[in-house]
């Protein structure tokens, strides 16, 4: 599996991981005990089972054009009832365009995973993996009440079978 992926701002990035420590603090699931190093705060726009030829190049044009897409974040849920615990991502229109040019960019591409997809996505970042809904109180006390703004900056593409990082960007921010 291949992902396409927005990296956080520095001050967004910084403020997830808050959230990550507290919860972990707190003794409830976190992403702070994940300590792979490819594991950080991250916006998925899209996953299948590989690229398509030229995709990579075509991808990183897109979003050497587009980022910064400033963004702020929403409430704090449980998708599914039983599932991440994830902080929402207010869709901008600069954002949901983003998006949609990037499956474009994968129209070609097997293996598409439909929860990305444009009409079917819920952009989030990733605060725990196999949440309880009945902690969801207590993870929005512990998490915080703000709403952090920042950036998505940079771009990547996550392996899922050898678990490495490539960048999707050519030029340095």
């Amino acid at each position: 599996m291949r992902t396409v992926e927005v990296i956080c701002s520095a001050e967004l990035d910084d403020a997830v991981r808050a959230a990550w420590d507290r919860l972990a603090a707190a003794g409830l699931p976190s992403l702070a005990r994940n300590t792979h190093p490819t594991n950080r705060p991250h916006l998925t726009l899209a996953a299948v089972d590989e690229f398509p030829p030229g995709a990579e190049h075509r991808l990183a044009g897109l979003f050497d054009a587009a980022l910064p897409v400033p963004v702020t974040l929403d409430r704090i849920v449980v998708l599914d009832g039983s599932a991440p615990l994830v902080w929402l991502v207010r869709p901008m229109p600069a954002l949901t365009a983003l998006h949609a040019a990037a499956w474009d960019v994968l129209a070609s591409a097997t293996g598409h995973r439909p929860w990305h997809a444009p009409g079917a996505w819920v952009p989030h970042l990733s605060l725990a993996l196999r949440f309880r809904n009945a902690d969801l109180r207590l993870a929005r006390a512990v998490a915080g009440g703000q709403r952090p703004m920042g950036a998505f900056v940079a771009a990547r593409s996550y392996d899922g079978t050898d678990r490495s990082v490539t960048p999707l960007i050519r030029q340095q921010r």
